[in-house]
């Protein structure tokens, strides 16, 4: 494991800069960025392939502290080409379990970088989902970020309950809905439809009734997905 005194982000980043460039398809890159409405530059690495170069690398990671898995993040964060981005929710991902509590004005911090919904639901689901789920008492927290006017934040705290499953708080998601349901935005018209999607799979008839008793105040879009599968 790597001392305090000998850890360096920017050696991670470098390594991981390396790993991309050999399985980088620079004719990618273009499609990669449009897909992006050109907001980033690429490298034209797919999921599949930063995966696989980045898999070393991102095992090494097993023995850091929260706060060096998070140093690594934001230094990631900070290349420009978007890649790097996802290494970083990978990273973040795949060890979500090793970060605490605290570590939640953070992760805050990474969701409003460059912020887009790539990034931003990875980061949500996988990684303040996890936080949230291990401690509960930091949904009061989710209570403030769903009325933020930065949408990126509070499509988080909608969607930060998605895998939870049995686990979901149904009172909160729903008072969630009521709070954001006449919101112009089409990024959190869309969370909040799919928030009610993925609950449905554990609830189904609550889901149904929810919608049905809100028809009128809930968007088309938010209506449209959260019944695609009932």
């Amino acid at each position: 494991m790597d001392t305090a005194e000998s850890f360096d982000p920017a050696a991670v980043v470098t390594d991981v800069r390396s790993a991309l460039a050999s399985v980088a398809v620079p004719d990618d890159a273009e499609p990669m960025a449009a897909y992006m409405k050109h907001l980033f530059p690429f490298l034209g690495v797919k999921t599949p392939a930063r995966r696989a170069a980045t898999r070393p690398l991102l095992t090494a990671a097993r023995d850091w502290t929260n706060s060096q898995l998070l140093d690594v993040a934001d230094a990631l964060m900070a290349q420009p080409e978007r890649e790097f981005s996802y290494v970083a929710a990978d990273l973040l991902r795949k060890w979500s379990g090793q970060l605490h509590s605290t570590d939640l004005a953070r992760i805050r911090t990474l969701i409003e970088t460059r912020p887009w919904w790539d990034t931003v639901d990875a980061l949500a689901v996988h990684v303040l989902g996890s936080v949230t789920h291990a401690d509960r008492q930091l949904q009061v927290e989710m209570d403030r970020w769903i009325s933020d006017e930065d949408i990126w934040i509070a499509r988080s705290a909608i969607l930060h309950q998605l895998m939870w499953k049995g686990d979901t708080d149904a009172g909160r998601l729903f008072h969630y809905c009521d709070l954001r349901a006449g919101a112009p935005e089409f990024f959190i018209r869309k969370a909040l439809g799919w928030a009610l999607r993925q609950y449905a799979r554990t609830d189904p008839d609550a889901v149904r009734s929810y919608v049905d008793a809100n028809a009128d105040r809930l968007s088309e879009l938010t209506k449209r997905e959260a019944t695609r599968h009932l």
